[in-house]
């Protein structure tokens, strides 16, 4: 994901930036996800939101719930639900290694960011997450501080 400058293919459609904070990231794994037309063309207008959403396996498929992608203004007949469950495509392997993350206890799957590959393609990053304590994200904040002032500290000696 680090060619975002100099790609014209590669765009970002929708962040979820508290993910980081809240959930102590083990492994990120990406998936397709099956859209439809108007879907595809509102995601490249920026219209998404993932930040309340999840993902989930159930009956050997993964699925994205409650992710939100704006109406398509322009599509006539063929609009989209905004908040309808998408299907995600990953091996199976990756499969059975996503339920059995999903088993253990206070495992998650978070989306971290849904994006345009530098093929074009829509693409989802998954997050196998543990929610964090109020005391670790307390200690997150406190280190983020640290670097901020660490920083600053060399700009203004250097």
């Amino acid at each position: 994901m680090a060619q975002g400058k100099s790609d014209p293919n590669y765009k970002i459609a929708a962040e979820n930036r508290r993910a980081r904070f809240d959930y102590a990231i083990e492994d990120d794994i990406e998936c397709g996800v099956v859209l439809e037309g108007s879907e595809v063309k509102a995601l490249r207008a920026g219209g998404a939101n993932i930040a309340e959403s999840y993902a989930a396996v159930e009956n050997g498929e993964l699925w994205l719930v409650n992710s939100y992608i704006a109406p398509y203004t322009q599509a006539k007949s063929f609009k989209h639900d905004e908040r309808r469950r998408r299907k995600l495509l990953v091996t199976r392997k990756q499969l059975g290694n996503l339920w059995n993350a999903t088993q253990r206890k206070g495992m998650t799957l978070v989306p971290l960011v849904l994006y345009f590959n530098h093929k074009g393609m829509a693409k989802i990053k998954i997050g196998i997450a543990k929610g964090k304590k109020l005391h670790d994200k307390r200690d997150t904040s406190a280190k983020r501080d640290w670097g901020r002032q660490k920083q600053r500290l060399l700009k203004q000696g250097g």
